[in-house]
């Protein structure tokens, strides 16, 4: 459930910061009267005065797979996560490394799950009857009552010989690959933008499927979704985006992208 706390007569102050670990990237330029703290890795923040303040956190991206593509980490953005005095927890997903391995959870809070997101899902195999799907991008429920969003895979082509199902993001579904000639994997699923450091980004983008007999490569979701291919490499999710790798059917298949912590101050 939500962890708000009534204030009286104020309502709900601004959360303050006296230190943190971990060596983000601390702004306080780009939001007037804000201070944006940028994790790419794990670490923490020291909360003077509990309050409320604003939050990314975006999961690790899955694996690519042959050949579907990875699944995007999850994605959640609140404006008013509220955070406990003292120390506060960041963890920043890996992105998966092993072949249709799945991407990590990243959170923060003080306590565990206060706002989370899941890792993608790895990349299926095409190579089935009905075919499998594509990595899921995560979508993880977590304990604030704000759920993280992501998308299922799509479905590899129907038959043996067929392009595998792109991996979901965190705005789409990834595309179906298709069962006959030249056998393309889907599309990865589009991302999300957000402009909480100032600038629009988009992230958690679904890698996309790989091909078989040779057929062309696919793309990669909008927010660091790698491209799928066939027999060359295929390319990675990217880091810090929770992007999906993309699926490769006789090559090195994308690793996913690390995932990323935001918060906002004032």
């Amino acid at each position: 459930m939500p962890f708000f706390t009534p204030v009286g007569g104020g309502g709900v102050p601004k959360a303050t910061v006296t230190s943190t670990t971990g060596s983000p990237t601390i702004d306080t330029s780009s939001r007037a009267g804000k201070t944006i703290y940028i994790f790419n890795g794990s670490g923490s923040i020291t909360v003077g005065t509990s309050g409320t303040c604003e939050v990314l956190v975006v999961g690790g991206g899955g694996c690519g797979g042959a050949t579907g593509g990875g699944g995007a980490g999850g994605y959640l953005y609140t404006t008013n996560a509220f955070l406990l005095a003292g120390s506060n927890t960041v963890t920043v997903g890996a992105g998966g490394t092993t072949v249709a391995g799945g991407g990590v959870q990243s959170g923060f809070g003080s306590r565990v799950g206060d706002y989370r997101s899941a890792g993608g899902g790895g990349g299926g195999q095409n190579n089935q009857v009905a075919g499998q799907n594509g990595g899921c991008g995560g979508g993880a429920k977590d304990n604030s009552g704000t759920g993280a969003t992501g998308y299922q895979g799509g479905n590899g082509g129907n038959g043996g010989g067929t392009g595998g199902g792109g991996g979901g993001g965190a705005s789409a579904n990834g595309s179906n690959g298709t069962s006959g000639s030249p056998y393309t994997g889907g599309n990865g699923g589009n991302g999300s933008s957000n402009s909480i450091t100032g600038s629009s980004v988009t992230y958690a983008g679904g890698g996309g499927g790989g091909g078989t007999g040779g057929s062309s490569s696919s793309s990669g979701g909008s927010g660091g979704g790698g491209a799928g291919t066939y027999n060359t490499p295929a390319t990675d999710g990217t880091a810090n985006t929770g992007g999906g790798g993309g699926g490769s059917e006789n090559s090195t298949k994308g690793n996913g992208g690390s995932g990323k912590v935001i918060v906002v101050i004032g």
